[in-house]
């Protein structure tokens, strides 16, 4: 018997990219439900070849529903998934609503697959940030083979990471360029057309933004806290695909060629490393694509034990909704949920 599956926020880029990855990858549902707010009631998403008709959450009864997942933004998941964790349904929570809560799991599962025992505490689990969720499964073999130290990182995120009016602004804009017409800036804090805007999320006041601190925090909670992280986001007018160049100072020696060898057993990486013109991924051939790719793997000379590499991945799919089903994977595989039909 399978399992009843709710996702919250099913209109949305990443709701819709979680109902195509629960059908591809045969996860094992009786029922799925498709949520998200009245303003949406009645508009119809794709469950393979199935169609449904969506529900609004604040008339949804959860007690029957065995998983949540959630991605409708933090202030929706701050009200809803503790009422729904309490109704004995696990949310798996994409926003970044409790991510730093001590008390709620935050997982990638090729990474901290033995934390998702904690999420008993509040029937909670986090998904990571987008841009962390690829840099960790890189760094999680490496780490360890010769314990991570520091890492630098340069995000270059595309424009779905802000959503469906992201990409729509980029794709308006650039219109507008090639037409002459006048640049309406909406979304972002500066054009995105032909550009590149160092600037995600809220300022703090050490002068980060709250994207580079999720970075750093959400490092330290899933791989290591002792580990030193540093990093610039900066959006990137392509519309699906984030990537990330990363310098990682370690403590034992590694090599290139060993960095690579490792890579290429690690789950969830894929390694295209030739030293030649295209030998490497961009963020067009990840788009669509599950693994995290790794090219320009390379030695860096002015440090000990560095090494520099390049990172890709579909930011909807590893970033987000891949994850979040792979972590519903994690409960059925572990048998830490059981359908509740079957209980009953």
């Amino acid at each position: 018997m399978g399992f009843k599956v709710a996702v919250v926020g099913a209109t949305g880029n990443v709701g819709r990219e979680m109902l195509n990855i629960l059908e591809e990858r045969g996860f094992p549902v009786d029922e799925v439900v498709a949520l998200a707010s009245r303003r949406s009631q009645g508009t119809e998403v794709s469950f393979g070849d199935r169609t449904l008709k969506v529900r609004t959450l604040d008339q949804y009864d959860f007690s029957d529903t065995d998983i949540c997942i959630m991605s409708a933004g933090g202030n929706v998941s701050k009200e809803w998934s503790p009422k729904i964790g309490k109704q004995g349904c696990v949310v798996i929570d994409n926003s970044s609503a409790f991510r730093y809560d001590q008390d709620v799991p935050l997982i990638v599962p090729e990474v901290n697959p033995d934390a998702i025992s904690l999420f008993t505490r509040k029937n909670i689990i986090a998904n990571p940030n987008c841009s962390t969720a690829q840099l960790v499964v890189a760094l999680k073999p490496l780490h360890d083979f010769a314990t991570i130290k520091r890492v630098v990182v340069a995000t270059y995120q595309s424009v779905s990471g802000a959503g469906k009016e992201g990409m729509d602004e980029l794709f308006t804009q650039t219109r507008a360029v090639f037409v002459a017409d006048s640049v309406e800036v909406k979304k972002f804090t500066k054009r995105i057309a032909f550009n590149v805007i160092p600037h995600i999320d809220v300022f703090l006041d050490d002068g980060s933004t709250k994207e580079e601190w999720k970075m750093v925090a959400e490092t330290k909670k899933m791989l290591d806290p002792k580990i030193k992280l540093t990093a610039t986001c900066v959006r990137v007018p392509v519309f699906i695909g984030h990537s990330e160049a990363v310098n990682i100072e370690f403590e034992k020696p590694i090599t290139a060629d060993e960095a690579r060898d490792i890579l290429r057993e690690a789950p969830g990486c894929q390694v295209l490393d030739k030293r030649e013109d295209g030998g490497y991924i961009t963020p067009l051939e990840s788009a669509g694509e599950d693994a995290t790719f790794i090219s320009r793997i390379r030695e860096d000379s002015t440090i000990d034990n560095g090494l520099s590499m390049w990172i890709v991945s579909d930011n909807l799919r590893k970033g987000a909704a891949l994850n979040a089903v792979q972590i519903a994977e994690l409960l059925v595989e572990r048998g830490l949920i059981q359908p509740k039909k079957k209980a009953a």
